[in-house]
């Protein structure tokens, strides 16, 4: 029901015949302005005190007195009773976001949408973006959610991707965060079967592009936090990332039917942010972090047959906490992508430890990249 604030002038003690008075009356109109007189019980005069204002939340066809607050300012009672609002302006709001929204994306390293030839088609692929993601997707909802089994195939690197200079055990922590971020997202709807059994639904992600983290300005701006910890205990005020050498990391993944038809696709980039995140102390820290975001995303795509941005978080089950804090996973078929580092992993992201330091990464299970 609609919701009204009618001002109501009276004592500084009203009574309680004053309040029965108030609650009986059917209050209709955001201007009404009432009076009540009120006789103490100890005396037959009124009471004499300075006038306040009181103001009653009233929904219309209901007779009940809400949530009295006092307000002394003759200006406030001005604006009440003419029906301005008190809370802050629309556009102060909005202008707010937007200073904000552009330091968020001010602090981003770029990610192109790269185009490595791995899918099937990129025909109809649409503009879907988050705050600070940029991707072009495709889905087809029906068969996805008609689909009961999925299979990974590892994620490689493309071929310019491969020219980057990082080290293989550097690629396979990578790449690896891929696929376990995508199996423990694939997880909360599918089975997740091996790569070599047969599925209704088959995923492959690929490295289109990865830009390096500057190990030196990360670890500048670790010490700047840790001197601000130093210097202002217990201050919560956020020391940003220095805006030199942010990594980034773009993806192109799809999913495919056993005959090889395309039912979801998307090509995804992100960079790292100067103001979230704390940045790890090494050259691929942050396209670590980011696998893992773009694991979730395309994972989400495909549980949900939707865009994975712009619509509310929703909770993750209990199957998906417990591996997410290192726990034996879901189904055995992840298992050959490790386990997460769980708390540790927190723990040494926090403070800026390389990923290798708490990553344990892929088992001697885990199959190898081949065409699907």
């Amino acid at each position: 029901m609609a919701r009204i604030i009618t001002p109501i002038f009276g004592t500084r003690r009203p009574c309680i015949e004053a309040h029965r008075q108030i609650q009986s009356e059917w209050i209709r109109r955001a201007s009404d302005i009432r009076r009540p007189q009120c006789v103490d019980s100890d005396a037959n005069t009124p009471q004499i005190s300075h006038e306040v204002l009181f103001y009653v939340p009233v929904e219309y066809g209901r007779r009940r007195l809400q949530n009295i607050r006092i307000a002394r300012s003759a200006a406030r009672r001005r604006r009440l009773a003419s029906g301005v609002a008190s809370e802050p302006s629309t556009a102060r709001l909005r202008w707010s976001a937007a200073i904000l929204l552009s330091a968020l994306v001010g602090g981003c390293a770029s990610a192109p949408l790269d185009r490595a030839g791995s899918l099937q088609s990129y025909d109809d692929l649409k503009p879907s973006d988050g705050i600070l993601t940029r991707s072009l997707l495709k889905v087809n909802k029906d068969d996805l959610l008609a689909a009961k089994t999925v299979r990974i195939i590892p994620t490689s690197f493309s071929d310019p991707a491969g020219a980057t200079p990082f080290t293989p055990h550097q690629r396979s922590l990578v790449t690896n965060a891929v696929d376990r971020s995508l199996c423990t997202g694939l997880s909360e709807r599918f089975q997740v079967v091996s790569a070599w059994a047969p599925a209704d639904l088959t995923v492959h992600a690929v490295v289109t592009h990865i830009k390096a983290t500057d190990p030196v300005a990360a670890g500048l701006s670790k010490g700047a936090s840790v001197a601000k910890s130093v210097v202002l205990p217990g201050v919560p005020v956020p020391v940003p990332r220095i805006p030199i050498g942010l990594g980034s990391l773009s993806l192109e993944a799809e999913a495919r039917n056993p005959e090889g038809q395309q039912k979801a696709a998307m090509i995804w980039g992100r960079g790292a942010n100067a103001f979230l995140g704390t940045g790890r102390v090494s050259e691929e820290g942050d396209a670590y972090g980011l696998a893992a975001e773009f694991g979730a995303d395309f994972s989400k795509l495909m549980v949900t047959g939707e865009t994975p941005f712009g619509g509310l978080p929703s909770a993750p089950s209990f199957e998906r906490i417990g591996m997410l804090l290192g726990g034996a996973p879901k189904y055995p078929a992840c298992a050959a992508f490790g386990r997460h580092p769980g708390v540790a992993g927190l723990i040494g992201e926090g403070i800026g430890l390389p990923p290798d330091w708490t990553d344990k990464g892929a088992t001697d299970q885990r199959p190898t990249a081949t065409s699907h």
